[in-house]
């Protein structure tokens, strides 16, 4: 096979002023694709950079098709075989439906006779017709079945980027969708969740969310969460096997987020007195307190402090300041929430002094967000830091916030401090950090030098 960054007019044949795809079937598929030993298939266009494009889109379906193949005997396993049956359709142009769905909605003329056309002189039962006529039924999967077809061919390229820690977390949430379906329906084949299935889920976390007797256990969001997960899982797994269309039984079925639980914000003076104003923060790993002071002056979240590297802390830059962007060290990698979240912050006050002490950030909590959060919040619960029981490690940042409301910086700058949406379109660099530095200055803190002090006799 011709490598794709070869010929540009690889595979391409010019007939009567029309392009054709001709291609050798490889050998070692020879006995099992019934175009063998050579595919012809029109383009019907004379158009070289439009006959490019369908060549790539037929090259990368055979690729994909004779690689099915490869694995074995398609014919021994129903999975196998549709797959090898929608691979198929598009090598040949077509995208894969079964005969039911094409004629669910009546029968389109025009696109039957195109299928039946580029059979050509194919026999009753090849792969070839029973791809293009879509007559191999879907695969009847289990829910947890079709969760690792999701996982493995569904959404690889949406880990990217994504550190272990993340793709952790990714998998976790959705992984809980399914596992609470099967607990309460049983792991039944997908493709038959019926209406009534997706309701009686729907009611298990009704009983949680707004219950008849008692409090509620979990928050609308959660419940969202499970069912808008699961309502996923059954649309993307059923796109992918060539079913689209299908109607989702999960559509329509959400709990209202009217009031949505917030973490209160630390007020400014428990900030001044309890963390910068006493010892108690004392009681903190070195790491742990620096990436608490540093939240106070920047607002950043802690997992983005946590990741913070040589290369995005520059404490003796002319205007100090943190980078919080994406990694893209391939061997390393690490995506940030948001395109809002990507910003450069101002380093001020006690946040300053940190950088300075920490200029390869904090390696205790790299890639290790999670273990910092539960640190944090057992250590500010146990050196009594928690203003109240529904105050955590995360309401430091919303207290950030909320000084710079009252420190009267402007809204707009206010966002991109947080790394929150602008709601408008943005114009220029939205304010320099000179700018960003002076606004945060009229906030800064004061602070217990020792709080520092005690951090540099660790580390010397």
């Amino acid at each position: 096979m011709a490598p794709k960054t070869g010929d540009p007019d690889r595979y391409l044949h010019v007939r009567l002023g029309v392009y054709q795809y001709h291609r050798r079937v490889p050998k070692s598929v020879l006995h099992v694709d019934s175009r063998a030993p050579k595919i012809r298939t029109t383009l019907k266009t004379g158009d070289l950079a439009l006959a490019r494009i369908k060549r790539d889109a037929m090259e990368t379906a055979d690729d994909e098709f004779w690689a099915s193949l490869a694995m074995g005997d398609v014919s021994e396993n129903p999975r196998s075989r549709h797959q090898a049956a929608v691979l198929r359709a598009e090598a040949m142009g077509f995208s894969y439906r079964t005969v039911s769905a094409m004629f669910q909605h009546g029968v389109d003329v025009h696109d039957l006779l195109a299928r039946l056309n580029a059979l050509g002189s194919s026999k009753p039962g090849s792969l070839a017709a029973e791809a293009v006529l879509g007559m191999v039924d879907e695969p009847r999967l289990s829910v947890s079945d079709a969760f690792d077809v999701y996982l493995t061919e569904v959404k690889p390229a949406e880990l990217i980027g994504k550190s272990e820690t993340q793709k952790e977390d990714w998998k976790k949430v959705k992984q809980r969708a399914v596992t609470n379906f099967i607990k309460q329906i049983g792991d039944v084949p997908i493709s038959t969740i019926s209406r009534d299935q997706a309701r009686k889920f729907y009611q298990f976390w009704m009983g949680r969310v707004a219950p008849e007797q008692g409090r509620p256990t979990h928050s609308a969001s959660s419940g969202n969460r499970d069912v808008g997960n699961m309502r996923l899982l059954f649309r993307e797994y059923h796109a992918h096997i060539g079913d689209g269309d299908r109607a989702n039984p999960f559509d329509g079925l959400s709990f209202s987020e009217k009031v949505k639980r917030t973490r209160p914000p630390f007020s400014t003076d428990w900030i001044k007195n309890e963390f910068l104003g006493s010892e108690k923060l004392l009681g903190l790993n070195a790491e742990a307190r620096a990436i608490v002071l540093m939240m106070i002056e920047t607002g950043a979240r802690p997992s983005e402090l946590a990741n913070l590297g040589p290369e995005t802390i520059f404490a003796d830059a002319e205007v100090p300041h943190i980078a919080i962007a994406p990694r893209d060290d391939p061997d390393d990698p690490r995506e940030i929430k948001t395109a809002s979240s990507v910003r450069l912050v101002p380093l001020v006050g006690v946040a300053l002094e940190v950088a300075k002490l920490f200029p390869g950030g904090f390696p205790r909590y790299w890639n290790n967000e999670r273990t910092l959060s539960n640190t944090l919040n057992k250590s500010l619960r146990v050196h009594g830091l928690l203003q109240t029981k529904k105050h955590t490690a995360y309401s430091i940042r919303h207290s950030f916030e909320d000084r710079m409301k009252e420190g009267q910086v402007d809204e707009e700058l206010r966002r991109a401090l947080m790394g929150h949406t602008i709601d408008r379109p943005k114009y220029g660099l939205g304010g320099s950090l000179a700018l960003k530095r002076d606004a945060l200055l009229r906030i800064a803190l004061a602070f217990d030098p020792r709080l520092v002090a005690a951090g540099q006799a660790r580390r010397s």
